[in-house]
């Protein structure tokens, strides 16, 4: 017998028999995969829960930082200089504030590629890849948090020092938690349907995380607002001016401690949400992943995100977007305050907002189903632009305000949604050009975050300032006209011109319906 004869032999007996793949085996694979892919409801939720820490904080720092830096960060003492009026001695000056939300909000901004960087060349654990940086950054971004609302007793130079450092190490750490858990929406499910859904159930509860927000913050330190000061007291009497001071001083106290209160509050939401992302959320290591022999240093990172068109063309288009409602956000209280006058209603205005934002998201995700993402930018963004308008021209109508406060709730929705539903659609188009990069998501989701973070710090900087500039008196029932006017102009002109920029912007964008689902059946066939 030939050798190769007798090795041919005995290699076929030991070969297993090969059956064919029917259709009818490919198809139950393929389904196979699709269960495997699929997110059950709680899964969705723990996801959704996850965003909650991020709104909760910043509808907290964004609503009231401003007008806790003007009015309430100063200490006890009370000197009068005049028979007809007084100061707060040492207090933080209009300029200070503007200094600690603008460099703090910068600051913010430049550690989120800074952090998505470092995401990108994580190690994978049994955790994740992601979920590490959500547990470590949590109990010290609580406590910095915590720190941001104490008063300390020092001079003016300090206090700005204090707010400042544990402004942006607050900033910091949260971004330390934002950033992996926003990039943590690529790897819950490789399936963009499945990515739209959570992405829906996460932008739900973080508009509902606002209203919690707002309204932890707003009635703990709503019920010890300090009095406001006229310009008719009479504290020619030595007894007069030592029981104002005295009261002053006393509801300033209850005020800071209020204040304490909702941080210690929102602290412990912050950290509650924490624990039901770990537990409730299993991050998936991707079809995709493969690695890599060198991985990009921070430059070809940055080089690799901005050279790419549809990225920086949605960057854009949502920048001048968001930073009109910043500019909204930033101002409202101050708005409602001096402008129409609802001293005591300006938390429940803003909850109606949030409210109706809330209820509205459902809305938003079957129509951006229905027609497509970009036709939902253009309407639920423009939504807002009449009702921007029409709160300036109605002055002092109760009724009249809550109803634009619904109306506008529906755009507001839009806003928050359309982002996050859209970024993953760039990641893979991305992924569908350059088939052999892998390992890019945080890069893609941090530079967006830095963006809008920097036009973040870029109204409040700008707000502050203008405030500054016309006249703003701290604690104040009455303002100047020329507080009026540029409270008006940062609450509805200026937004309502960012919004028509971004609009224009958005009509390059490239990726239309055809091409989104085109880049899904490329995705699923490579996998």
């Amino acid at each position: 017998m030939a050798r190769g004869e007798g090795a041919e032999q005995f290699s076929a007996t030991l070969l297993p028999h090969v059956k064919p793949v029917s259709q009818d085996g490919i198809k139950i694979a393929k389904k196979r995969e699709q269960r495997s892919n699929h997110l059950s409801l709680c899964s969705k939720l723990c996801y959704a829960v996850g965003g909650a820490p991020y709104q909760i904080t910043g509808s907290a720092l964004g609503f009231f930082l401003q007008i806790y830096l003007l009015d309430v960060a100063q200490p006890n003492e009370l000197h009068i200089v005049s028979n007809v009026s007084f100061s707060l001695s040492l207090k933080l000056e209009p300029f200070y504030a503007s200094i600690i939300l603008f460099v703090g909000r910068a600051w913010d901004a430049v550690t989120d590629p800074t952090v998505g960087f470092l995401v990108s060349r994580s190690r994978w654990t049994r955790f994740g890849r992601m979920m590490p940086w959500i547990l470590i950054s949590t109990p010290l971004a609580v406590l910095s948090y915590i720190l941001i609302w104490v008063v300390p007793s020092v001079d003016q130079l300090s206090k700005l020092m204090w707010y400042l450092i544990f402004y942006c190490v607050f900033q910091s750490l949260q971004t330390c938690f934002h950033v992996p858990y926003s990039a943590l929406t690529m790897f819950i499910s490789p399936e963009q349907k499945e990515r739209d859904s959570a992405t829906a159930f996460r932008m739900t509860i973080e508009v509902l995380s606002i209203v919690v927000g707002t309204a932890i913050q707003g009635l703990i330190v709503g019920n010890a607002i300090p009095p406001c000061v006229g310009g008719n007291l009479n504290l020619t009497n030595g007894l007069n001016a030592t029981i104002f001071n005295s009261s002053q001083e006393s509801s300033l106290d209850k005020t800071k401690q209020a204040y304490l209160i909702a941080s210690g509050v929102i602290s412990g939401v912050y950290v509650l949400c924490a624990i039901v992302l770990f537990l409730g959320v299993r991050e998936q290591e991707g079809h995709e992943h493969v690695k890599v022999n060198r991985p990009l240093s921070f430059c070809e990172g940055l080089h690799l995100v901005l050279g790419y068109k549809p990225y920086v063309k949605l960057v854009m288009g949502f920048l001048f977007t968001s930073l009109a409602f910043m500019l909204l956000e930033g101002n409202f209280n101050l708005f409602c305050i001096y402008v129409l006058g609802f001293r005591d209603h300006f938390a429940n205005i803003l909850m109606v907002i949030m409210l109706s934002g809330t209820l509205s998201i459902p809305f938003w995700h079957w129509f951006l189903t229905r027609f497509g993402k970009k036709t939902a930018v253009y309407f639920g963004i423009t939504w807002a632009v009449p009702f921007l308008i029409l709160i300036v021209l109605i002055t002092s109508n109760l009724v009249a305000s809550y109803l634009i406060a619904i109306a506008a709730g529906i755009s507001v929705a839009a806003a928050f949604l359309l982002p996050w539903s859209m970024l993953p659609d760039v990641v893979d188009d991305f992924k569908v050009q350059n088939p052999d990069s892998h390992g890019h998501e945080a890069i893609f989701y941090s530079f967006y975050v830095f963006f809008t973070k920097f036009a973040s710090g870029v109204s409040l900087g700008i707000s502050t300032l203008s405030l500054e500039f016309a006249g703003y008196v701290s604690n104040a029932c009455v303002q100047p006209d020329k507080v009026h006017l540029t409270l008006k102009i940062l609450v509805s002109l200026a937004p309502v011109v960012l919004i028509g920029l971004g609009l224009l912007i958005f009509k390059t964008y490239p990726i239309s319906e055809e091409r989104r689902q085109g880049n899904r059946k490329i995705l699923q066939n490579l996998r």
